[in-house]
């Protein structure tokens, strides 16, 4: 870490416990989080990864909440209608919200929401939406959805975090990534956007004019920007922080903090997203693009040694892309169980011999510098050394790593993790559909594989409403998938969180950490 960064970070740890003391003594409530990394815009229409939409969720609202089974509840949204065989939505909304720049919100702002952003830019609406083909506004307070088809998936795809309902008034015609208020948020969630101090932390305060009655319990909500793990891990014993999430202590520590009498571990409100760590070949390379490599690569990485390794234990082993929370998982699909003998025979099969210094060939393996993507990425190494592939591992910031993978595709294999969803459609089509590619979109089809049998299978769960044929495409989908290997699932993460004992009403819903942390008191 640098000095400057360093300083900063102390600086920031310094004010906090001064807000914490003051809050003690009967101040303002001050709620600080930690948040590693650093998130990159405030607006998961243009960019969704996980840092921007836990902000997104508390500054915006979707349409929708969901329950502890994940049902839809109310939320800009008040009541809906679905009726003409699923292929028209009729949405009332909530009356008397305005924008926290005082602008009333209407049905407009929903419209320009959907047909300009979720519609168009995000890399999971593009198909979550894809069925929508008009959207009418018969009064401000009314949304009428018009589909070509039904959508099974649209109603799962409709919180703050996954759909924010942005500002007409202030996105409507422009470019939505440069536009400003992707950094300067303008929502009508819980808490209003104050500052954004680079390297060090982003400040929220409470919405007085927030339509939930008596919501948010804290009048102002910090998330800091740590990125040691041991110094994140020293601000929640000292108590500077009140909740981390995402794994915010090395899993080498979890047994240390356990111990601790006012912290606890919480591993729900990451179901929803149902996470995957997976490697995707580049199959432009003529070495990937065999499928015996990608068979033998599958063949030497033992799966629970590089979940014991890196993990200690938090995690199980990926049979397909499905996870096993899912109602859709399905284990009738080719395995790939350790197995290096069969590697080495793949390898010599396709063409691939062992030189003098026994290496066959040599390959890049891309990943951003997050420290489960470093120990991932070492273990994949040691793991294809035996059977003769070097692998040179690439460590690069988000930005750098998100343009060499998506724009230049300029990787072989892209080491991610990847967020499926319980409705894996939301999530993981886009991984495999060839019509998902497109240059410049991140978290979409970046290895160049087409298969028409697959496209046409996630073409056919777009609209698909039966519950058994659903079931039945999506085992085709995992069939295929793992015979194809364009991508191999390494395991199913298990994220945790660390919550200070004196704070209650943190969301442990499917979508938890995603939620608004509106409804958080802290006692004592």
């Amino acid at each position: 870490m640098k000095r400057r960064d360093f300083l900063k970070i102390t600086t920031a740890g310094l004010m906090m416990t001064q807000a914490m003391r003051a809050h003690a003594a009967g101040g303002n409530t001050t709620f600080v989080a930690s948040l590693f990394p650093e998130p990159s815009y405030l607006n998961t229409v243009v960019h969704n990864w996980f840092p921007n939409s836990i902000l997104v969720a508390n500054i915006y609202d979707g349409l929708l909440e969901y329950d502890d089974r994940h049902q839809p509840l109310p939320s800009l949204a008040t009541a809906w209608e679905v009726t003409d065989g699923g292929k028209t939505i009729r949405f009332e909304l909530r009356r008397g919200v305005t924008w926290h720049d005082g602008k009333p919100f209407t049905a407009h702002d929903v419209k320009v929401s959907l047909l300009e952003g979720w519609k168009k830019l995000h890399s999971r609406g593009r198909i979550t939406f894809a069925a929508v083909e008009e959207v009418e506004t018969p009064d401000d307070h009314t949304v009428i959805l018009r589909l070509s088809n039904p959508s099974p998936v649209l109603f799962h795809a409709l919180s703050a975090a996954e759909s924010p309902v942005l500002p007409a008034h202030l996105f409507e015609g422009t470019d939505f990534k440069e536009n400003p208020v992707s950094q300067n948020p303008v929502g009508t969630g819980a808490f209003r956007f104050v500052k954004w101090d680079k390297v060090t932390l982003i400040e929220l305060e409470r919405n007085t004019d927030f339509w939930g009655e008596g919501l948010p319990h804290i009048d102002r909500l910090i998330y800091r920007f740590i990125p040691d793990e041991a110094t994140r891990a020293a601000a929640l014993e000292t108590e500077e922080i009140h909740y981390a999430i995402y794994d915010p202590v090395a899993y080498s520590d979890l047994d240390r903090i356990k111990e601790i009498p006012f912290l606890q571990i919480e591993t729900r409100g990451y179901d929803w997203q149902s996470q995957v760590r997976l490697i995707e070949f580049n199959l432009r390379n003529p070495i990937l693009a065999d499928l015996r490599v990608r068979q033998a690569i599958a063949h030497a990485i033992d799966k629970q040694g590089l979940i014991d390794t890196v993990v200690n234990g938090y995690a199980i082993p990926a049979v397909s892309p499905v996870p096993s929370p899912s109602p859709y998982h399905s284990t009738d699909v080719q395995h790939y169980d350790l197995d290096r003998a069969k590697a080495e025979a793949l390898l010599d099969e396709a063409g691939h011999p062992r030189g003098a210094d026994g290496v066959r060939f040599k390959l890049r393996i891309d990943r951003e510098a997050f420290s489960v993507p470093i120990l991932v990425s070492e273990y994949i190494r040691q793991s294809l050394k035996p059977v003769g592939i070097e692998i040179d591992i690439v460590s690069r910031d988000n930005a750098s790593f998100l343009k060499a993978v998506y724009t230049d595709f300029d990787f072989d294999i892209n080491n991610i993790n990847i967020s499926t969803y319980l409705e894996p459609q939301i999530g993981l089509p886009r991984l495999y559909w060839s019509k998902a590619a497109k240059q410049g979109v991140s978290y979409v089809n970046a290895s160049g594989y087409v298969n028409a049998e697959l496209d046409k299978v996630i073409e056919d769960l777009q609209f698909e409403l039966d519950v058994e044929k659903r079931k039945a495409l999506f085992t085709r989908f995992q069939q295929i998938a793992q015979t194809d290997l364009p991508i191999l699932p390494l395991f199913e993460v298990q994220h945790f969180s660390l919550i200070n004992k004196k704070v209650s009403g943190v969301p442990v819903v499917p979508e938890g950490f995603n939620a608004s942390l509106k409804s958080v008191r802290i006692e004592g």
